[in-house]
């Protein structure tokens, strides 16, 4: 009997330093997004202790596309995509609001799942399981711009971008030597997209561009054939 009163204390204790220890604020059971948009979901992390804490944000499992990419984000800098760890300091009664977990759409519509596990790291009893669940659409109004024997070209997406830019393409001849040359105003190259007839789609990294007016240019056999613009914003 005693022994008995004594265990169930012992839990009773243990259940209650999990509860006070810290929490997180409703997740929606689904983020939507379409395809090449960065879905930013925020964590809110409440330490409910009178102590500081240091919790330990962990990715445990992933099922994502091979064109996706998950990061952690403080405010709007996000973190090098390869991070699978991130530790964050929580004052006591705090509610941590700009961190998030950001994932980038990718270039196909499907169904993703990233898996957290975070728990205080001078107490790992207190602990919780996050699973983020994604639907990628397809809401593209794939307008074509070009069209050609060997190749058509579709408008690019988003327009505006902010991180990422996406052009899909068909080029049905090896033969065929086409690519996209990203300009600044001034008219200096600042990229360049070879197309490939293994591909259907090239990804126009502008988050290290200033916010402004760009234009993108098809070439075909080293003639420029078709130029459109492309507006930067962050």
């Amino acid at each position: 009997m005693t022994k008995t009163l004594l265990l169930a204390i012992t839990m009773l204790i243990c259940i209650s330093g999990m509860s006070q220890g810290f929490e997180i604020t409703p997740l929606q059971e689904v983020y939507k997004g379409s395809i090449g948009e960065t879905i930013r979901v925020p964590l809110r992390f409440k330490n409910n202790s009178d102590k500081p804490m240091t919790l330990v944000v962990r990715k445990v499992f992933e099922q994502i596309g091979s064109t996706q990419k998950k990061y952690f984000c403080i405010d709007n800098n996000c973190l090098d995509s390869k991070l699978d760890e991130y530790l964050l300091k929580v004052e006591p009664g705090q509610t941590v609001t700009n961190f998030f977990v950001a994932l980038e759409g990718g270039l196909n519509d499907n169904e993703s799942t990233i898996r957290y596990f975070v728990f205080n790291r001078s107490n790992p009893n207190q602990s919780l399981d996050i699973d983020l669940n994604f639907a990628i659409e397809d809401k593209r109004d794939m307008a074509t711009i070009y069209n050609s024997r060997h190749i058509t070209l579709y408008d690019i997406f988003p327009n505006p971008a902010s991180d990422a830019a996406n052009l899909a393409y068909k080029l049905t001849s090896d033969q065929v030597n086409a690519k996209v040359l990203l300009h600044n105003i001034l008219g200096n190259i600042i990229g360049e997209y070879p197309l490939s007839t293994m591909e259907t789609q090239i990804r126009i990294r502008t988050e290290d561009l200033s916010p402004g007016i760009y234009f993108y240019t098809l070439y075909v056999d080293n003639e420029g054939v078709l130029t459109r613009k492309l507006l930067v914003k962050k």
